[in-house]
């Protein structure tokens, strides 16, 4: 049931490891990388919502870049998320990035003044044209005020061969199905993630290529087992992880901000990180750290 996709199957959006001063704890998030690829994750992306690409300078995400890459050493694919509301700073990193060895950038849309569609296209275009590596498009309307649609999609993976797949964090199935059906007429390989964790099924079922979404930092293993009984046909173990799946889904209610949470739950599973988020964002409480810990123990 595999295509010819670059990129499909399980890819983690990692959280950012931090010391409670801010700065990048690298031999935790070094172990994090590690267990990632111990439980046969295909990818991991840096800084993308999860991993506070809002909050953190172009100089230190080149940097976490090239640690990531070496620290990977080619064991799953390295992916970097450039998005920023300066162009300039996308076409920095983007260029960073690509000479620290990582296999793909991702871009979410500007934020802040949603762009039209005619921006928005100008926009993605600009940074696929700033990289020979393959560009993933991050859809993400709840917070950045505009959505991809299918039809824009479709015209910027035919007008721009490196753009190769979309992330799309829209919690309706029908856009991504839409976004498929589009955007397969002019590249038949193009890679379709979702942003939602237990819409892995519905995704493969409407023809995408798989999952890049938050609680594979939590339960990586889990959502491998769920893509290798997919592609096996494995139908009792398909269920057993998707229930699994949505059991987990709980998680992202335990806190104010979900990536608090995610870190939250990266600590109650054995890694000693400080759950720490950049500031002005809301701190994990030791109540909510309890909460998480209780739905984990069952």
């Amino acid at each position: 049931m595999t295509s010819n996709a670059m990129f499909e199957g399980v890819f983690c959006p990692s959280i950012t490891i931090m010391n409670a001063d801010g700065t990048i704890d690298y031999d935790n998030w070094g172990k994090h990388l590690d267990h990632l690829v111990d439980a046969g994750v295909d990818g991991v992306l840096l800084f993308g919502s999860i991993g506070e690409f809002y909050a953190i300078d172009v100089k230190t995400k080149a940097e976490a870049a090239r640690f990531a890459v070496s620290k990977v050493a080619g064991r799953m694919k390295v992916l970097v998320g450039v998005g920023d509301t300066n162009l300039d700073n996308v076409k920095a990193l983007a260029a960073e990035s690509e000479a620290a060895g990582v296999d793909a950038l991702l871009a979410v849309s500007p934020y802040y003044f949603g762009p039209s569609p005619d921006c928005a296209k100008r926009y993605f275009s600009a940074v696929a044209k700033a990289t020979t590596l393959p560009v993933i498009l991050y859809n993400f309307p709840a917070r950045t005020g505009n959505d991809l649609t299918p039809e824009l999609v479709a015209e910027l993976a035919g007008e721009n061969p490196n753009i190769v797949g979309i992330k799309d964090t829209v919690d309706t199935i029908s856009h991504t199905r839409k976004v498929i059906a589009a955007v397969r007429k002019v590249n038949p390989s193009f890679s379709v993630l979702s942003g939602f964790d237990e819409y892995y099924i519905v995704n493969r079922i409407s023809g995408g290529n798989g999952v890049l979404s938050g609680l594979t930092n939590v339960e990586p293993e889990t959502f491998v087992k769920l893509h290798r009984a997919w592609e096996a046909g494995d139908h009792a173990a398909v269920v057993e992880a998707a229930e699994r799946v949505s059991y987990l889904m709980r998680l992202y209610d335990t806190a104010d901000l979900f990536i608090s949470a995610i870190k939250g739950a990266v600590k109650a599973k054995g890694l000693p990180i400080d759950t720490s988020v950049h500031e002005p964002a809301v701190q994990l409480t030791d109540e909510q750290y309890r909460t998480i810990r209780a739905i984990l123990d069952k």
